[in-house]
């Protein structure tokens, strides 16, 4: 089960807009941080664009407050978010770079989604394998 209305400003054409899967075993404040992340990475989200408030997405979403809470306060300690007393959420204007740890954290989860979702689909980590061996081929040339 997926859900995703929660939007916030963004400079590209269309919101961004955070989405759950509730099947994935990820908590749910990982994925927010996790989209808020990949969203700057993706160009879906610049400095200065205004994230949703805490209840919005609480709403949206259908989840509890805290845990957008939880998700932004992380985000604001990280330096990605900037949080101005009766303006709003924001993306920070400071260049934040990820360590390490954190990278590879981002990895395996991402691997092991990929890995559950192709395998509920009937695929082998062996057919996975050769198509990302035959896609890398591809993009070498």
């Amino acid at each position: 089960m997926t859900k995703q209305p929660a939007t916030a400003t963004a400079t590209a054409t269309a919101p961004f807009t955070f989405r759950l899967d509730l099947k994935s075993g990820v908590p749910v404040y990982r994925q927010l941080i996790d989209q808020v992340t990949g969203g700057m990475a993706a160009g879906a989200l610049a400095a200065g664009d205004q994230l949703p408030t805490v209840r919005q997405v609480a709403v949206d979403l259908s989840i509890n407050p805290n845990t957008v809470v939880r998700a932004y306060r992380e985000l604001e300690i990280r330096g990605v978010l900037e949080t101005q007393q009766g303006t709003g959420t924001f993306i920070s204007r400071q260049k934040v770079k990820r360590d390490d740890a954190e990278r590879q954290r981002q990895l395996a989860q991402l691997v092991a989604e990929f890995v559950a979702r192709a395998g509920a689909a009937g695929f082998t980590i062996e057919n996975l394998l050769e198509h990302l061996r035959d896609d890398a081929q591809t993009k070498r040339r």
